[in-house]
């Protein structure tokens, strides 16, 4: 069955978040499903563009990756749950760097990356520091 318009109120996996047609972006955490605002403003294109530049030029020739959004990070609750199915979380940070290629698929990333940078705005900041900030740690994100 295809999914056009999720039920909001529901309980979600990816699963289901790879079902839906609508047009807008949104991220899965706990299974609650957070639409994402329209494109972000210019200035934080700006800083996620200039911070993306520096790490990707620091990075050429080392193992880790960098990634800019909108790319799919999917965060299983324990390391046995990796079944689309079982995934309850799964985030769009501005800039993410990985480290491990074998967390890389064609979809994203499975697993916790290595570093995580969002670039706070007023529409976002309440959920990138408070729910995001959460889900990063619990995931296992490094703090640096």
């Amino acid at each position: 069955m295809k999914v056009e318009e999720p039920d909001y109120a529901g309980s979600f996996t990816y699963a289901d978040y790879m079902k839906w047609t609508v047009p807008d972006r949104m991220e899965l955490i706990r299974g609650k499903i957070y639409k994402m605002p329209p494109a972000p403003r210019t200035v934080h294109q700006q800083v996620t563009g200039n911070l993306l530049v520096e790490i990707g030029n620091y990075l050429i020739k080392k193992r880790c990756q960098v990634f800019v959004a909108p790319f799919d990070v999917r965060l299983p609750e324990s390391a046995q749950k990796h079944a689309d199915k079982d995934i309850t979380t799964v985030v769009q940070p501005d800039i993410c760097v990985v480290c491990d290629p074998s967390k890389i698929d064609e979809r994203g990333c499975l697993g916790a990356p290595d570093w995580i940078i969002e670039v706070l705005s007023p529409r976002t900041s309440a959920k990138d520091l408070s729910i995001k900030f959460e889900v990063y740690e619990e995931a296992g994100v490094r703090r640096l």
